[in-house]
Order: structure tokens, then sequence, then C-alpha cells
């Protein structure tokens, strides 16, 4: 997990990558929410990256593409699946290099 320290209380706060891509991540919405984290993460590296609030929920990426290409197969349970099953490899291995374990990640 990465972490990020709270400007306000100085309190550590532990947070993945993946979820960006859950509906109840970051706490259910209610937590520091790191979705354009990562979504700045892959627009770095070259993709287009669709992000959307879910109601009261958290704010998810929906859509990923290279180019005109969608990254996210059709059927999968966007907001749901587990990220590391759907997204290609590649992208996988480039958020594990950007939001690496136990690294420090400003918001």
């Amino acid at each position: 997990m990465s972490f990020c320290i709270c400007t306000t209380c100085g309190s550590r706060y532990d947070w993945k990558w993946e979820e960006a891509f859950d509906k109840f991540g970051f706490s259910d919405g209610g937590g520091l929410v790191m979705t354009e984290t990562v979504a700045d993460a892959l627009r770095a590296a070259g993709y287009t990256v669709t992000v959307e609030p879910w109601g009261i929920h958290n704010v998810v990426i929906t859509d990923l593409k290279r180019g005109r290409r969608t990254l996210i197969p059709r059927g999968t349970r966007i907001g749901y699946d587990n990220p590391r099953n759907y997204l290609p490899r590649k992208v996988v291995a480039i958020l594990d290099q950007a939001f690496p374990e136990d690294a420090e990640v400003l918001p």
C-alpha cells in the first residue's frame, strides 16, 4: 500500500491504486480520494482516462484507452471487479511502479 500524510492532522492514510477502480474504494469515497492521482499517472504514460463520480460513493476510473482502443474488456463489472484481473499487465506494472508498496505519495 502507498500512503499519504494528512496535512491537517498528520495522520498516515494507507491506500492502494486499485481503489481508484473500486466503487467502494477510498472508504467508499468518504476518505482521501486519490483517483485523480492514479489517473494522472496513467495519463503521463500516454493513456486516456475517464473518471466519473458514483453518486455518494467513490470517484472511479470507468474507461482507459490507448489511442482509440478501450483497455477495459467488455463484460467487466466496472467498480466491482479487481482491476488486476482485467487490466493489461503493462498497465498494472505502470501502476505498481508509480505507487509502490509503502511509498509516500502526495495527493
